[in-house]
């Protein structure tokens, strides 16, 4: 897929803004705190992504904000490419979407597609939305995944080029992933060695062992 630049930042907003929810408290490896929890943190997330065009914030526009990232959130969640249009087209067209060219701040020319004077909310469904279409356009809804680590659902979107990407990053979900293998296996070796009686706890290592190694093997594929 060819991702232009403002596209491409377009991402990186949304897979920022789905992964600053807060953990379901009864999730494996839950924990991490609302990372939107206010109008700073808020008005932090502008400024790090270079959203242009918005006024000052309030806390309407953060309990908007909330709630379209909900929303987005269902995006990566559904199972289907007619499941993830139809969220889409309800986002963009809430959001009174309004295609304009634009060369703002010293960029080449480039698509914005929220309203001028639209909310950061709409600025974002707009903008967000339309990024996450194009992948749905383009047969490529499976790209929006969420991290296989057991105790990791971040989301994010797999760019390698055949789709192999299964952890939000490779350097800790990933590590973990091939750490918890190597103890798999030794735990698994050690048993053996010992002749231990404890059956159903080798046979639940191996199969813990062969289904970590599968995923890393499928993550190693040239991406």
């Amino acid at each position: 897929m060819l991702i232009t630049h403002d596209t491409r930042c377009a991402l990186d907003a949304v897979v920022d803004l789905v992964n600053s929810a807060p953990d379901d408290p009864d999730d494996e490896g839950g924990g991490n705190p609302e990372g939107l929890a206010d109008v700073a943190a808020l008005r932090a997330f502008v400024r790090n992504h270079s959203i242009s065009d918005v006024g000052t914030l309030t806390e309407r526009d953060l309990a908007a904000v909330h709630r379209i990232r909900g929303r987005f959130a269902e995006v990566f969640a559904a199972a289907e490419a007619h499941a993830a249009a139809s969220l889409l087209n309800e986002l963009v067209a809430a959001a009174g979407t309004t295609p304009r060219l634009t060369d703002h701040d010293g960029y080449d020319w480039h698509v914005h597609y929220f309203a001028p004077g639209a909310s950061v909310a709409d600025h974002l469904a707009a903008d967000c939305g339309m990024a996450l279409a194009f992948f749905v356009v383009a047969g490529e809804q499976e790209r929006l995944r969420r991290c296989e680590a057991p105790d990791c659902r971040r989301a994010f979107i797999d760019l390698s080029r055949n789709r192999s990407r299964r952890y939000c990053d490779s350097r800790t979900c990933g590590n973990r992933l091939h750490v918890a293998a190597y103890r798999a296996r030794r735990r698994e070796a050690a048993g053996l060695e010992q002749g231990t009686p404890q059956g159903g706890d080798l046979e639940r290592d191996k199969l813990e062992r062969e289904r970590l190694e599968r995923g890393l093997q499928q993550e190693q594929v040239v991406q």
